[in-house]
């Protein structure tokens, strides 16, 4: 039986573990790091608590060990409760490929490429996945914390919502509104949001908080006062900023506003450059480099950026016949061409993997109408885009280190080369290719550089190149745990946790 989004609307989960949400009067206002702040509070406490998001509109992915697609950002927050990743904490994921179309990802597999009329007469079908996935992950938790998405209050969007207000009635979540102070008119954001709302979306509304603060509290407090009297909603928190928190970035709102940007100094001696591809997907590929006291990011964007780097990295891409068109006409791909020459390693990741090979054939129309494209013609490969999509962990080692590595493989491309395979998995496949000097090689594999052996193997190679010697070390370990202790610490210091807890009958 075909049900209407206005009928599964009115549906109620009939499994009532406590479960809250967070909500946004933005997209990036923070509600996907406290959601993990949140995740690791109540796991500390002694709770077994997953993370949930009905829908999520990101290129950032992750693959969990079931070969299943979810977002970044709910992998990570399954890290915060100490849990495998399972595709159920985000059900739909939305993976834009141009402006007016997306691939769709239900359940961690493809049902297709959709544009935004299609994708709205398919959305009761998402929003019952949704809710079975709901439940089912409910059932095997003491609690579970939401995350939305963007704001509830878009008024061209409410009617078709299935991620804000419509999972929270489902749930039986109540909802925390969530504002970020760092970007200004948080007031007026909150206050707007709550004017927009429905009067069954504000009975929703349990409190506000406010996040990224920098400054004096006092000086807030005759706002706070103002907001609550104007709104009837407590405030339940006002979140410090936190700086380099280092835990993964969910939104490339905050990658395309310069969030990765730096300049060599004295000690960060490596710069690193990272192509700023249009439909740039997985960024979080770099995220490793962060940390490492000698390495400095530059973010490419136009060709005058490419000055003398230490190596540069092509990341993944959703669209990657549109990127390798930008490249050629930004003057990007004549930039790296020339680097190529003055032997400047290149690597790409993924669909830059691609896009160092000679040809690209996209014989199913699975990300562009052009059937082929030349690629850059640093690799001796080509690759055909297949209709099944290759979701895949991997583990295994790089052929020129002889070093352990391991990652998840995410694409639609099927790659053939006359180099022979740079990484050797334990499932027995092979993946990946390098020139005759080692100098130019790819990989399908994300998160390749989250290996701390083999990421400073990658530096101190560019330091010998560059004349300088080895640190031999691991410098920067990737571990999360300490960015989730952190977090966690500040978080429940700031947010009033008793009423969290009242909130959620617990």
């Amino acid at each position: 039986m075909s049900l209407s989004l206005a009928q599964l609307f009115s549906a109620t989960s009939p499994v009532r573990t406590p479960a809250l949400m967070f909500q946004g009067t933005c997209s990036n206002a923070g509600k996907s790091i406290l959601t993990a702040a949140l995740c690791r509070i109540l796991l500390q406490d002694g709770l077994s608590v997953a993370p949930f998001k009905s829908q999520n509109m990101s290129l950032n992915s992750f693959v969990t060990s079931h070969g299943e697609e979810m977002g970044r950002a709910q992998a990570m927050q399954a890290q915060a409760a100490r849990l495998d990743p399972d595709v159920r904490m985000n059900p739909v994921l939305i993976k834009p490929n141009s402006d007016t179309g997306s691939q769709i990802m239900v359940m961690g597999k493809p049902v297709g490429n959709m544009q935004v009329a299609d994708y709205l007469a398919y959305k009761p079908e998402a929003f019952l996945a949704a809710t079975r996935a709901f439940d089912s992950l409910a059932a095997e938790h003491d609690v579970i914390i939401m995350e939305g998405a963007g704001s509830p209050a878009e008024v061209n969007l409410k009617h078709h919502d299935i991620v804000n207000m419509p999972m929270a009635r489902y749930a039986g979540a109540r909802v925390l509104l969530v504002g970020d102070i760092d970007r200004g008119g948080v007031f007026a954001s909150l206050l707007g949001t709550m004017e927009i709302l429905a009067p069954w979306e504000q009975e929703l509304i349990a409190g506000l908080v406010i996040n990224r603060f920098r400054g004096e509290r006092a000086l807030l407090d005759d706002a706070l006062a103002f907001t609550e009297k104007r709104t009837g909603k407590p405030v339940l928190g006002v979140i410090d900023f936190i700086p380099a928190l280092g835990l993964p970035e969910e939104d490339s709102v905050s990658f395309k506003n310069g969030i990765y940007d730096g300049r060599p100094t004295a000690d960060k001696v490596l710069e690193i450059a990272l192509i700023d591809l249009p439909h740039i997907a997985n960024f979080t590929d770099i995220e490793p480099f962060l940390a490492e006291p000698d390495v400095c990011l530059r973010i490419i964007r136009n060709p005058e950026d490419l000055v003398a780097p230490a190596a540069v990295i092509l990341p993944g891409s959703k669209n990657v016949a549109a990127d390798l068109n930008w490249l050629q006409e930004s003057g990007i791909a004549a930039g790296v061409a020339a680097l190529r020459r003055q032997n400047t390693p290149i690597i790409g990741i993924c669909g830059g993997f691609q896009m160092l090979g000679r040809l690209i054939s996209d014989p199913h129309g699975l990300e562009s109408a052009r059937k082929s494209l030349a690629g850059l013609g640093l690799l001796d490969l080509e690759t055909v885009l297949a209709r099944d999509k290759t979701l895949t962990r991997q583990q295994g080692s790089h052929r020129l280190s002889g070093l352990a590595i391991r990652g998840y493989e995410i694409h639609h491309g099927q790659t053939t080369s006359s180099h022979p395979p740079l990484l050797h998995f334990a499932d027995g496949r092979s993946c990946g290719a390098a020139s005759a000097d080692g100098l130019v090689w790819g990989s399908y594999l994300h998160g390749i550089f989250d290996d701390d052996h083999f990421r400073r193997w990658f530096l101190d190679g560019l330091r010998r190149r560059q004349g300088l010697a080895p640190l031999d070390s691991i410098r920067a370990p990737y571990d999360l745990e300490p960015a989730f202790e952190r977090l966690a610490a500040v978080v429940r210091s700031q947010l009033d946790i008793k009423q969290v807890y009242r909130l959620l009958d617990l």
